[in-house]
């Protein structure tokens, strides 16, 4: 058995209501590498720890987080204290001594839930004063290879500190990316696609990806929050949906609305992006998602899935696993990635790129 102040629980947090799916998802990384695990779970967070007491690095590591679906974030932990309410520093301060671990950041986080929340004045009192102390004793450095600390506050009296590594983690607080709504969008579906691109499309390619002058179709069109989008990037957009565009939007002469089925309509020519939010069994939109890739109509897409209430991680792996199949069988290359974003709801938001 290996000391306690090694971390042995691998951490991830959660959408408040999926907390199965993330835990199976970790298992199933789990149970690729052959380790035994005992989960534990709260809401907005679920935790793995290794039955044999051993080190929980390699497993954190292997399991990327850029390929986790359900995981906001994804951190390697330390067995959780229980503080006294009067003097909550002490036991933080010697589960850090104990651990060895230096890093040069501290982010205080709770679940995304209003019980988490409710914490912030506490943890505001506390931030600056341990902040100090864990300078004095040489954790908290200037150069520590960017590792971060996250102290994960469940209560008042219960946390849990966990480490971060750079390229494997999110480095959003609470993992969340919130993004102001543009009052001129013509609805709140319009975040949704604006964070997939922040998630799937890396900062500096956005002026080549997303470039003015660009041809895109949004399937499931009406009233055009994703074609918002794509019209502030500046690109000409097919908008297929039989029912109305937003008036407004309609006058930026960037669109051609066509009152045509999203699932049998085909563009007059190869497109840049396909987008798609049309609300449908995942087995429809999968079917029409793949006419468009094997017949190379697009040249990227981002499409979301909606999920069943129960077993959404069993309903995504065969989406997914049934996607990457037929594109290889018909000899099409892509990248294929899926998140569970913040501003998804009971869905996931596929990404895919064709390599040529």
């Amino acid at each position: 058995m290996v000391s306690e102040t090694v971390p042995t629980s691998w951490l991830v947090y959660c959408r408040p209501g999926f907390e199965s799916d993330a835990l199976a998802e970790l298992q199933h990384h789990a149970a690729l590498q052959g380790i035994a695990c005992e989960s534990s779970h709260g809401e907005g967070w679920v935790s793995l720890t290794r039955v044999d007491g051993e080190a929980v690095n390699d497993l954190h590591r292997q399991a990327a987080f850029k390929n986790l679906i359900f995981a906001r974030q994804s951190l390697a932990a330390l067995p959780a204290l229980t503080l006294s309410r009067d003097d909550r520093l002490t036991a933080i301060l010697e589960q850090v001594k104990a651990s060895r671990w230096s890093f040069e950041e501290i982010w205080h986080e709770t679940p995304d839930t209003n019980d988490g929340k409710a914490l912030a004045g506490l943890i505001k009192a506390l931030t600056k004063p341990l902040e100090s102390m864990l300078k004095k004793r040489g954790a908290l450095r200037r150069s520590a290879g960017s590792r971060r600390l996250h102290i994960f506050w469940t209560d008042g009296d219960q946390v849990q500190l966990a480490m971060s590594f750079p390229g494997n983690r999110s480095d959003l607080i609470n993992g969340i990316r919130r993004l102001r709504f543009p009052s001129r969008a013509p609805s709140r579906s319009t975040l949704k696609l604006e964070e997939a691109w922040h998630e799937f499309i890396p900062r500096d390619e956005w002026n080549v990806r997303l470039a003015p002058h660009m041809q895109a179709a949004d399937l499931g069109a009406a009233p055009g929050g994703w074609t918002w989008q794509l019209v502030q990037r500046g690109m000409y957009v097919y908008a297929i949906d039989n029912g109305p565009m937003e008036s407004q939007l309609m006058k930026t002469g960037q669109i051609d609305h066509l009152k045509e089925d999203g699932f049998t309509w085909e563009p007059p020519q190869r497109l840049d992006w396909l987008v798609c939010d049309i609300v449908d069994k995942p087995v429809r939109v999968l079917a029409m998602v793949e006419r468009w890739l094997i017949r190379k109509w697009c040249k990227e897409a981002i499409f979301n899935l909606k999920l069943p209430m129960k077993k959404r991680w069993d309903e995504v792996t065969r989406c997914l696993t049934a996607l990457e199949e037929s594109l290889e069988k018909a000899g099409v290359h892509a990248n294929v990635s899926c998140r569970h974003l913040y501003h998804d709801r009971e869905e996931v938001t596929v990404h895919v790129r064709l390599r040529d």
